[in-house]
Order: structure tokens, then sequence, then C-alpha cells
């Protein structure tokens, strides 16, 4: 792999900056991500077009506004709140005259929600068609989403695309995993979106076992067919059975996935085991999260919101050896070794 860093962007010119923008109220961590590949293009004096999305909105959404996010990150590169960087805000991104002016004069430029507009999710080319002619370079930061084909993900092939530095450093810690784990490799799967189990073929080539939480069991209907492990009869993949209620591990899933994460050398954990959010759906999570941390044998990468919440709630942040910001795009990684954000 070999991805063209920002730090390569010539001084003085304009850039679109893709970030991960999707955040949860209060947690600020996507953004601090891209704060060093953002102080690094102001040292440059490039002038920075900021573009992302948040949330699945249909179209306009005030709640899904990206308004608090701008507020947000200037308060993180201008902590004692001094206005040092000359910063506008734009409601309307098709508004190339607007943006344009505000590019002449201010350092960042951030834009509204992309997925307020239909081009964003289809890939129309004439969307952002304005901001691409007034810029010189792409830079993508947004690892997260690197797996969709989206307008704002693929203009690279529009103009010199470069990765921002956070988003190179996921993509390498990935990709020395899919190509070299050591063994044996389980993958705990959880969370409420089902595309995750799409990726289950692929995996099971990679993978020792396959712990499947979350909603997932739900949604496998009827359950997969697994190939054996050779000697022991055991099959690949383990699909809870949950409590009574369906929102949470059973106790006995706990146990049996526990005893897996032990004997694991490489384990790779996208989503929450239960209904997170909910305090009475957190002990499957919470334990799992403890026992991934617990694996001192083991090196362990984490991803997708809740479960990194969960770790972050319990304090075990430093247990884990690499917290990536999407599990979507990870699998992707993973099981092909490629992502359209660079094909």
């Amino acid at each position: 792999m070999n991805l063209r860093s920002v730090s390569e962007i010539l001084p003085n010119t304009r850039v679109i900056l893709r970030m991960d923008l999707d955040v949860a109220e209060g947690d600020d961590s996507r953004l601090v991500k891209s704060i060093p590949t953002i102080k690094l293009l102001l040292g440059k004096q490039c002038k920075i077009a900021i573009i992302g999305h948040r949330g699945r909105p249909e179209s306009k959404d005030e709640s899904l506004s990206l308004k608090s996010v701008y507020l947000d990150l200037m308060s993180l590169l201008e902590p004692d709140g001094e206005n040092l960087i000359e910063s506008v805000f734009i409601e309307d991104v098709g508004d190339k005259e607007k943006i344009d002016q505000a590019l002449a004069v201010d350092q960042i430029v951030f834009l509204e929600n992309l997925r307020f507009w239909k081009g964003e999710e289809n890939n129309d080319p004439d969307f952002l068609k304005g901001l691409v002619e007034m810029s010189n370079f792409y830079v993508d930061d947004a690892f997260a989403v690197a797996h969709r084909k989206h307008r704002s993900i693929m203009l690279y092939k529009n103009l010199p695309g470069f990765y921002g530095l956070s988003f190179i450093e996921e993509a390498e810690k990935i990709a020395k995993v899919a190509e070299n784990p050591e063994k044996p490799l389980t993958v705990i799967l959880g969370g409420a979106k089902e595309d995750k189990l799409k990726y289950l073929e692929e995996l099971e080539k990679k993978a020792d076992k396959i712990l499947i939480g979350g909603k997932l069991p739900k949604l496998l209907n009827p359950s997969p067919a697994s190939q054996e492990l050779p000697l022991t009869g055991e099959p690949k993949i383990v699909v809870a059975k949950l409590r009574e209620d369906g929102l949470d591990l059973s106790d006995e899933d706990i146990n049996k996935f526990k005893e897996i994460i032990k004997v694991s050398k490489t384990i790779i954990w996208a989503g929450a085991m239960g209904l997170f959010e909910n305090a009475l759906a957190k002990k499957g999570t919470e334990e799992i999260a403890k026992a991934v941390a617990a694996s001192n044998a083991a090196y362990k990468i984490i991803a997708g919101g809740d479960t990194g919440a969960s770790i972050r709630e319990l304090g075990l942040e430093d247990k884990i050896d690499y917290v990536c910001s999407g599990g979507g795009v990870m699998l992707e990684l993973l099981t092909k070794g490629k992502l359209p954000a660079w094909e």
C-alpha cells in the first residue's frame, strides 16, 4: 500500500479535506484524529474546504446539521477561543460564488452535511462540481467511510488525491493484520447493521473463530453454514443464542465467547454485543470488552462507535492495541485488501 501523504501537498493552495464528521454527542474522537492533518495544512498556508456527513438523513434535517460539529472543531483548534483562524460555516454546498469568496479570505470553510443532497450517496458527478473546479487538491482523512462509493470519497478521480495522517495510519494498521495475523485469529461481530454479515464468507477463510452477537443473530436466518475446524469438529462460526428478550448476550454466550477470546492471539472486534445504549442491556458488551482487554497475549483491534464507547467507559483504552474509526471499513479492508477510496 503506497498512499500519497498530505505532507506532500504544495503550500498556498486550495484543498478539499474529507473528514469523519459523523460524531456522537459528547464524543469528539473522530475530530481529534484529523487535527494533525488540519494543522499541517494550515502550516502550509493552505485554504481548506472541510466536507463530510452526519447520520443518514433522507433530506435536509436540522437535527443532523454540521453547525455544532463545526463549532466543536474550531474549539479544538483554538482551545483558548482566541479566533486566530479565520473560518466560516456555509449551509449551501452548491453556492459556488459564496464558497469561492469564502476561500479567498478564510483559512477554513466548513460545509453543511453532504447527505442533505441526493448527489452525495448517488455519487453524482455534478455534485460538488463547483467546489472541485475552484480547488487544487483533495485530501481524504475519513477512513470510517472509505468503503463507500459516495461522491465525497471519490473526488480523487477529479483532483490530485492525497490521504490524511490519520487515514494512512489506520489503513496501514488494518492491512498489517489482514496480511499476516498471528493465529488463532478471532473476529467478533455485533451491532445492528446487517451489512457486516456480507463479509462472513470471506472472514471464514481468514479467521479461526467468528463470534456473532448484537442484533446479528436475529438477522441470520437461517443460521450460516460453517466449516468445522479440523480435529475438533467445532464450528468456526459461533452465533449467540441471546437472552430471552433478545437485547443482549445470555450468560451462556458470555462464558462461551470468553473461553475463545482467552486462547486467541489476534482479536478483531466490531459492534456492541447488545443494545448498549440501554443500561439493562450493557452486560454482554462490557463483559466481552473486559475479556478482550485482559487477553494480554493477543493483538487487539476494535472498531465501531459503541465498541469504542464501551472500552472508553470502562477505562480500558490503553489495553487495546488499536481503535479503528469504523467497523464496516475495517471488515472491507480485511477481506478485500483494498477500498473504493483508493482503487
